[in-house]
């Protein structure tokens, strides 16, 4: 029986940052997977887990697509040589035609683009982003009332199968 080498599947996640504000304020029309382009201490910084989305969007500008407010914070250890600044605007890498589909849709009324998530895919930091519109106050209750639900729910699933 043959055994991949070096392959080890654990229990640890791809995930290094999520923005759990985006599912609950915005409505998820369609999602992108981009690459991101980062310094080297950034990348030391998200493998230990450094990293924020919230209030975090995606700005398109002369054909190219930024991701402005992320926060990565640097260690200590990482950079003494450069100065680093945990706010800088951080360049995705798209396609041209994600880039211009993303451009175009967010012209209209009630359309932006966030990012949801960042993760790792083998060795690369990717950032899944999405075409989103905004929910409304009675959206959001609704979302809030199924989660509770949802939660309520599963208690008493948990009880009665004690019994």
């Amino acid at each position: 029986m043959a055994t991949k080498k070096g392959k080890s599947k654990g229990p640890t996640s791809n995930v290094i940052a999520q923005n759990k504000k985006a599912r609950f304020e915005y409505h998820i029309n369609e999602t992108f997977e981009a690459g991101l382009a980062l310094a080297g201490w950034e990348v030391k910084s998200l493998r230990a887990g450094k990293a924020q989305l919230t209030d975090t969007y995606i700005l398109i500008r002369n054909g190219e697509a930024w991701l402005l407010g992320s926060h990565i914070m640097p260690l200590n250890t990482a950079s003494t040589h450069e100065i680093a600044d945990p706010t800088r605007t951080r360049k995705l890498l798209l396609h041209r035609k994600e880039i211009a589909k993303l451009f175009s849709v967010t012209q209209d009324k009630g359309h932006t683009c966030v990012p949801l998530k960042l993760y790792w895919k083998r060795n690369k930091v990717k950032c899944e982003l999405a075409l989103v519109t905004g929910k409304k106050i009675h959206d959001k209750r609704a979302t809030e009332k199924d989660r509770d639900w949802n939660r309520q729910k599963g208690r008493i699933m948990r009880e009665h199968n004690k019994a």
